[in-house]
């Protein structure tokens, strides 16, 4: 269980986040929403490790995160992806995926007198075929199309064998069949018993996707349930949707 509770950060006089508290489950795949300076990307980066508390607590099975650095965290099964994509354009897809395997192992240092492409064949191939990529395992990231390079930052995400997976808008920036794909493959993830936990800006990367729904407006959070339970919420209609009364959600 991840257990986010009281959740604060402030920058200066700005209250970014101002006392959020959620949990996410395992197998449960969570959507953080909201509008643009809602606070969901902060809250996002406060439980990730990449900004420091002002005050709250986050938890993950049991163990306190919020004075641990994200390196730490990946060692307790808590993995990210970023919002835009994080690989190494210089090695191929295969080589990504096996210096991420190779990085969550013991044995992850590596000699001058090994080579990357005999280590972890196995199990970067296991990777590259969950997250379809495994035809486009010898192409250097460097010309992979966006679509592509969102999977292969997820199969590297996926390496540490992550029990908790946090998703920077997973979707953001790819056309309509990828987006589905991708968020059906995010799917399979929680199915399986992973807790993912995602923010997004694309309504339909979260209709059908998400067990629940939390939506973020001006720090706090006003809404949860299901996404049908949210999008007939009058306040979310109107502060989020931008829906006056008796307006339908269809452009949400």
């Amino acid at each position: 269980m991840l257990k986010v509770a009281q959740l604060v950060k402030h920058f200066g006089g700005i209250h970014a986040v101002d006392g959020v508290s959620f949990e996410v489950l395992a197998g449960q795949c969570v959507a953080l929403i909201g509008p643009n300076g809602a606070g969901k990307s902060t809250c996002f980066a406060c439980i990730a490790g990449q900004y420091p508390l002002t005050g709250g607590h986050v938890e993950w099975r049991g163990q306190a995160l919020e004075t641990l650095k994200p390196a730490a965290r990946l060692r307790l099964g808590v993995a990210r992806t970023f919002q835009v994509a994080q690989v190494f354009e210089a090695l191929t897809v295969r080589q990504n995926v096996q210096l991420a395997v190779q990085a969550s192992r013991a044995e992850a240092a590596l000699s001058a007198f090994q080579s990357l492409d005999r280590l972890s064949v196995q199990a970067s191939s296991t990777l590259l075929e969950q997250t379809g990529l495994l035809a486009l395992a010898d192409e250097d990231a460097l010309s992979l199309p966006y679509g592509a390079k969102k999977r292969l930052e997820l199969a590297v995400a996926l390496a540490a064998r992550p029990q908790l997976l946090l998703l920077d808008e997973p979707a953001a920036g790819l056309g309509e069949a990828e987006r589905a794909s991708l968020m059906q493959l995010v799917k399979q993830l929680a199915a399986q018993g992973m807790a993912v936990l995602y923010t997004e800006h694309n309504m339909d990367a979260v209709a059908g996707v998400a067990d629940r729904v939390l939506v973020l407006i001006e720090g706090r959070l006003a809404a949860q349930g299901s996404f049908q339970e949210i999008s007939r919420d009058a306040a979310v209609r109107r502060l989020y949707l931008g829906e006056g009364p008796g307006q339908g959600s269809a452009h949400a």
